[in-house]
């Protein structure tokens, strides 16, 4: 058992955000300008997190600093690190067909040369929840840097869907001990007539379960983490590099790692709801949301200073 660790959020805040239109990582949603981000990082540091990790594309580098800048105590450390197409694992060299982000899992391994304790993943316009952090801080602080028990947690598919247009989400399959078996992606779920459907490549549909369990990239890992990316990337790259539109999502890292018994994750339960913006018209929503907590006291008019 460890104790007192230093444990780091990493947000991943390098996505290009196509369908939502503009940078939405630092887009405000609350009373003072403030974004989803930062009641992620006040629900975080709140519950133990002791150091922050920006995961950004060179291009939003300087907007995010800019929007963070003097915001946290000085009793938190604060670093950055950069996604780019071109960090790739030694010998391998980039591919002329590729323009689009490595996915997920690459941007979790940009983070590699800063990151050095146990930590968190999560999506920079995603809002998770305190409960949610406090449950997955919990566990990460009882790991060791050299451990693979990793974690996620779980939501409920309904409560994760967007009304005004499709969602990829991961649906989880889990054993009897409560451990990580699958995450099966699923690109364009909706709910239409009473029924959650994703639409497959071929236009077909299959029907998803309301209280199917999902991921929405909440992950806990430790450093060991990081060589396993590098040698799982490197055949992703090999084999699928040249596909233009092909990602190295974290399920993806971790279907692999389970098979392989290289590491175990364990699925973790919430109380919190997660919501998110992943179109425009989401915003309203989210800033609804975000004004009932401030109002019911559960947040501070004004998170910083």
């Amino acid at each position: 058992m460890v104790t007192d660790q230093k444990t780091t959020l990493v947000l991943l805040a390098a996505g290009m955000g196509s369908r939502y239109g503009g940078v939405k990582q630092i887009d405000g949603v609350g009373p003072n300008g403030e974004a989803i981000i930062d009641y992620s990082i006040f629900d975080a540091l709140s519950v133990g997190f002791t150091n922050l990790c920006f995961v950004v594309r060179a291009e939003i580098e300087d907007a995010v600093r800019e929007f963070f800048a003097g915001k946290f105590p000085d009793s938190i450390g604060v670093s950055y690190a950069v996604q780019s197409l071109e960090d790739l694992p030694d010998g391998l060299e980039m591919p002329t067909e590729r323009t689009k982000p490595w996915g997920t899992a690459h941007a979790v391994y940009a983070a590699r040369k800063v990151v050095d304790s146990p930590f968190a993943v999560v999506n920079a316009d995603d809002f998770y929840g305190r409960d949610a952090y406090k449950t997955l801080h919990a566990y990460l602080a009882a790991l060791a840097n050299d451990e693979t028990d990793y974690a996620m947690v779980g939501y409920r598919l309904d409560e994760t869907l967007s009304s005004h247009g499709t969602v990829s989400r991961g649906i989880c399959k889990k054993d009897a001990d409560g451990f990580l078996e699958q995450i099966e992606e699923h690109k364009k779920i909706e709910k239409t007539n009473g029924r959650i459907i994703d639409t497959l490549e071929d236009g077909s549909t299959v029907d998803l379960q309301p209280d199917d369990v999902t991921s929405m990239n909440m992950f806990g890992f430790t450093p060991a983490v990081f060589p396993q990316i590098e040698d799982k990337f490197a055949a992703f790259v090999k084999e699928r590099g040249s596909d233009p539109k092909s990602e190295f999502y974290i399920p993806t890292l971790m279907t692999e790692l389970i098979e392989a018994e290289q590491a175990q994750m364990r699925v973790l339960s919430t109380t919190s709801q997660w919501f998110g913006m992943t179109y425009k018209d989401d915003k309203e929503m989210v800033q609804g949301r975000i004004r009932e907590f401030v109002e019911s006291g559960a947040y501070p008019r004004k998170l910083w200073g």
